[in-house]
């Protein structure tokens, strides 16, 4: 595993190798669908690199688990499911107040509750509002391709040592199942134990009489303490806000709708707008690839031509919060979506917007 290449792979997969290439050596899990083949492959290749899997009793264990692996200066690995994620929720408001880093993938399912285990994006409030307590955030990526997610996952690995703190991978059911050509990443190498004290100051692997003692908590009983550390970690988030925000764009300038659409919706939101192109209706498209930061600038410079902004999601309108607060109240949005596990159609998109446009031209 010392050169890129290209291969036909399941997504889960991809995934798995490219956090082992991105220097990870520490995964915790527990099967949950449909990202059961991201332990599968992490129990069957991780220890051949020198790395450790433990299947945890439950996805609360998991999260403790990683936190000890973090604190410990090691490149850690999560994976779970919607209702797996909201297990871990505790845990990762822990993570944020004490600035661990963690990469950790959502393959999203249906819900609420235990739901389905067909593709989703209804779990966009929680990966980017975070169901743990206290003041926090979490950086989330959004890709819409295999490609794109083990690109973004090398990527998260950088994001969450710089700002220590958690990177949420967010992709939906469809894509960790699809199998797609990806070309894998070069195998970074890892950070030896030796060297974790230099890379990582804050680490616990001992003083060796040689610096003060590292401490990492998370309580707080005097209140003054715990606002002086709050203030003192919140900076990170606004640069954070300024520096991390990404997005695609397409066809802006002639657009009469502008479509906002995230992860594998978005593949299918091309595909209608190429429909209604025939028809005369000029699309664009507003891919976020970041939900948090979410970014807000790519909406800054839409023009008078663009009748209808609408958000299109596997959710009861999630996202769409976010865009309303992007425009600033600048144009009405409206939402076309499916939710439970239902996929949207290209043609199913094409015709609910000509309805919301008034009809056909």
């Amino acid at each position: 595993m010392s050169t890129s290449e290209k291969r036909l792979m399941k997504g889960n997969e991809a995934f798995a190798i490219a956090a082992i290439r991105s220097g990870c050596r520490f995964y915790f899990g527990y099967p949950i669908t449909p990202q059961n083949e991201i332990p599968e492959y992490m129990s069957r290749e991780l220890s051949k690199v020198g790395g450790s899997f433990i299947q945890a009793e439950s996805e609360l264990a998991a999260v403790n688990m990683a936190y000890g692996a973090s604190a410990a200066g090691g490149r850690v690995l999560l994976s779970s499911s919607s209702p797996g994620i909201a297990l871990m929720q505790e845990g990762m408001s822990i993570f944020c107040s004490v600035q661990l880093p963690l990469v950790l993938l959502n393959v999203m399912r249906g819900g609420p509750g235990i739901g389905t285990i067909q593709p989703s994006q209804a779990d966009y409030n929680q990966v980017t509002r975070g169901g743990g307590n206290g003041d926090y955030h979490i950086i989330v990526y959004a890709p819409s391709s295999i490609q794109e997610a083990v690109d973004m996952i090398g990527k998260a690995y950088e994001v969450a040592d710089e700002y220590r703190n958690p990177v949420i991978i967010a992709v939906d059911g469809m894509i960790g199942q699809m199998m797609e050509p990806v070309v894998l990443p070069e195998d970074q190498g890892y950070t030896r134990e030796e060297d974790i004290p230099k890379k990582k100051p804050w680490a616990l692997v001992g003083h060796k009489d040689q610096r003060d003692r590292n401490v990492i908590k998370s309580l707080q009983l005097k209140q003054e303490l715990l606002e002086e550390e709050i203030m003192a970690y919140w900076p990170k988030y606004e640069r954070a806000q300024r520096e991390l925000p990404e997005y695609e764009a397409r066809n802006l300038d002639k657009a009469e709708v502008v479509f906002v659409a995230y992860g594998s919706t978005a593949r299918v939101v091309l595909e209608a707008m190429e429909i209604l192109q025939k028809e005369g209706i000029e699309a664009g498209l507003i891919r976020p690839k970041t939900l948090w930061p979410f970014p807000d600038q790519a909406f800054e410079n839409l023009g008078d031509n663009v009748k209808k902004v609408i958000s299109v999601e596997l959710s009861q309108g999630q996202m769409i919060n976010d865009v309303k607060l992007a425009l600033n109240g600048r144009h009405h949005v409206d939402l076309i979506n499916r939710v439970g596990g239902m996929l949207l159609s290209p043609a199913e998109i094409a015709e609910r917007t000509k309805t919301l446009m008034g009809g056909t031209k």
